[in-house]
C-alpha cells in the first residue's frame, strides 16, 4: 500500500481573492465553507485531479516556498499564451535563480507563492 495526493492546501491571507486567482487559473469551482474556500476540479477533469484548500493565516511569507506546484497546458496549449492570461489573472513573473534556458517559466500568485508553468509535460513514469 502507498499514499496518493489528494489536495493542495496553500496558506494565504485573503482567501476570496486568492479563490478568484486559482479557481480562474485551474478551472476549478469554489466552494466557500466559512473562511476556507475548497476548489474542486471540473467535471471533465481526470478523476483523481487534486483538489484544492485554502488555508486562512496570519503568517507572512517570508522566502521562496519550500515546495509550489507545477502546472501544464493541456494539449499542448500555448505557453506563451497561458502564462500572459495567468499574469492578466494578477500572476507576476519571479526570478528564482533561473538560467533562462529551463522548460518552465516561474509565476507568483497575487500573495507571492511561487509556481511553475511547464513547457511540456513529463509523460507518466518518464
Amino acid at each position: 500500500m502507498t499514499s496518493r495526493f489528494a489536495q493542495w492546501t496553500l496558506d494565504v491571507h485573503d482567501t476570496r481573492k486568492m479563490a478568484a486567482f486559482w479557481s480562474a487559473a485551474l478551472g476549478y469551482e469554489v466552494e466557500h465553507d466559512g473562511e476556507a474556500p475548497h476548489l474542486w476540479p471540473p467535471p471533465d477533469a481526470p478523476r483523481d485531479s487534486l483538489t484544492v484548500w485554502l488555508q486562512p493565516t496570519d503568517a507572512p511569507k517570508r522566502a521562496k516556498n519550500r515546495n509550489h506546484p507545477d502546472l501544464y497546458v493541456p494539449d499542448g496549449g500555448d505557453v506563451g499564451a497561458e502564462v500572459e492570461r495567468l499574469v492578466g489573472l494578477g500572476a507576476t513573473r519571479v526570478d528564482v535563480g533561473q538560467r533562462g534556458d529551463e522548460g518552465f517559466v516561474v509565476l507568483a500568485d497575487p500573495e507571492g507563492n511561487e509556481f511553475c508553468l511547464l513547457h511540456h509535460r513529463h509523460p507518466q513514469g518518464a
